[in-house]
């Protein structure tokens, strides 16, 4: 996995002094220099998605709490839980376009240097898949960004138009449908892939999965194209088992430890980042068996023992989410005035103090908190409920009812992929009990994708299907001085540096957003 070349030119530390000769170029040239004739561009692909897919505090401090799957009494994550500045608010709210164009720009690169090369095409459209991914979460959580100009500094654009949102929708859609049916098992195929190991038709069921959930995103503002394109992805194969799920391991070892691992091991954070009462209400009112799979409480009581990295209770009926919107501070919006609060979890000795978090339930320690495991982006689960709404609709994508049940049963087996085993028995009783119901199943479907993406910690698609979806409802926060005057944030405002790189498209982008560069303004497919 220590696959981390950099394709730069290398400096050697000697200097050789030539006399006259016609060789003069040949002689100094630095016969180690890293170019893109010896450089292996297939290197270039692991490197971004582990950039990609390792996310961290990009999205636990705003994602996962504006949609309510978290929730926190620490300042830190006021950004998310309470809607206000906290913790290098400018700085975070920057890390999904950074972290993302940092990833782009190595598949750049690497199609850069396939260009023309039959025999690496397959790499190529991998590549274009890669690229896909990554700016759909770019463009969902910012709306008009860089796309048809993007990457292009080589050839003199440094300064990017920023495309509307439904013209990158389009290009996605028509690209995805031109680099899927070009990927051939026969030809090379990638060699440092951190997915599939370079298994073709796993990529084409990624690829096709990938076009689903693109099309899905348009089903309030362009229902047509949905439809065509979601068909299309289903004639074609998308994901059919767990094994297909992308995802990509984090491993210690390597240098490239889990990024909300290590956040959530801060000691803060472990003492005080809960499961939302959103997610574990829902979860406990439908006996669903993940609850001890994703949720536990303190083995002991007092502030001590909630600071300690260890693994707790995770007995069903033991836990509580946490609602959002509360603090430790005292007033009005202390967590012990929150409704139903539970009680703080005394002190242990005359040394320690009470611990008003600790009867929360937090992210399970064995199955979240290892600096070695996966970073899930887009799962068998998620990819059934898309093809189940898409059925509901009348669309030919096969039985709604058919995938509703696969995708429940997926994403209980997922879990299994962290390590936290879901019993077979009790996930064929939760599918049989909970059938999908014709009156109630875009309720159903997103509630289920509520669940999958909240426990698999994958937040951006929580937060951007809440969008979508309308589900599940939630109330907004009330908390002094917020930065949307009470209302859920419905995207990311630009990094602040654009009015100073690139001003003039900056300012055409915020121009066609109605309410200006804030959190409570619209991307275009949220209606």
């Amino acid at each position: 996995m220590k696959k981390r070349l950099i394709y730069s030119c290398l400096i050697v530390g000697a200097t050789f002094i030539a006399g006259c000769t016609k060789n003069f170029d040949a002689i100094n040239t630095n016969p180690t220099k890293v170019n893109g004739t010896l450089f292996d561009p297939n290197f270039l692909m692991s490197q971004a998605q582990m950039k990609f897919a390792n996310t961290g505090y990009d999205q636990l401090l705003y994602q996962s709490m504006w949609s309510q799957s978290l929730a926190s009494t620490y300042d830190y994550y006021s950004n998310g839980d309470k809607y206000v500045a906290s913790g290098s608010n400018d700085s975070y709210k920057s890390r999904t376009w950074n972290t993302s164009y940092g990833a782009v720009t190595l598949i750049d690169e690497m199609k850069n240097l396939v260009a023309g090369k039959a025999a690496l095409s397959n790499l190529d459209n991998c590549g274009t898949i890669l690229r896909i991914m990554m700016l759909e979460r770019v463009t969902d959580a910012y709306g008009d960004i860089p796309y048809s100009q993007e990457g292009q500094a080589k050839t003199g654009v440094t300064t990017p138009v920023f495309d509307t949102q439904q013209a990158i929708y389009t290009s996605m859609l028509s690209q995805l449908a031109t680099a899927i049916p070009a990927l051939d098992a026969s030809k090379a195929i990638p060699t440092s892939d951190l997915f599939y190991n370079g298994n073709i038709t796993e990529w084409k069921k990624l690829g096709y999965s990938l076009m689903l959930r693109v099309a899905m995103r348009l089903t309030k503002v362009d229902a047509a194209t949905a439809k065509k394109y979601a068909e299309m992805a289903y004639t074609g194969g998308t994901m059919t088992s767990i094994v297909d799920n992308a995802r990509v391991y984090a491993e210690d070892a390597s240098g490239n430890s889990n990024s909300d691992a290590n956040a959530l091991l801060v000691k803060d954070d472990f003492r005080e980042v809960r499961w939302s009462n959103t997610l574990i209400s829902y979860m406990k009112a439908n006996n669903d068996p993940r609850i001890s799979a994703i949720a536990e409480i303190s083995a002991g009581t007092g502030k001590a023992a909630n600071e300690t990295l260890a693994a707790g209770i995770n007995t069903a009926s033991s836990q509580f989410g946490m609602p959002n919107g509360y603090d430790l501070k005292g007033g009005a919006t202390d967590i012990s005035k929150a409704p139903n609060y539970p009680g703080a979890s005394p002190a242990a000795s005359s040394s320690d103090s009470p611990a008003p978090d600790g009867k929360y339930s937090r992210p399970r320690f064995a199955v979240y908190d290892q600096k070695n495991r996966y970073n899930f982006i887009l799962t068998y689960g998620e990819t059934e409920l898309l093809l189940a709404e898409a059925a509901s609709y009348g669309w030919s994508t096969g039985v709604a009812a058919t995938h509703f049940a696969n995708a429940i049963a997926a994403g209980m087996q997922t879990l299994g992929q962290f390590g936290a085993t879901v019993d077979a028995a009790a996930i064929a009783t939760y599918v049989a009990a909970h059938p999908l119901v014709t009156a109630t199943a875009l309720q159903q479907i997103n509630m289920e994708y509520f669940v999958e993406t909240s426990s698999t910690f994958n937040f951006n698609e929580t937060w951007a299907n809440w969008r979508r979806s309308g589900y599940p409802v939630l109330t907004a926060v009330t908390y002094p001085n917020q930065f949307t005057s009470g209302t859920i944030p419905r995207r990311m405002p630009y990094p602040i540096t654009l009015p100073a790189t690139n001003a003039a498209n900056y300012a055409a982008a915020v121009a066609r957003l109605t309410g200006g560069d804030t959190f409570s303004a619209k991307v275009w497919w949220d209606k």
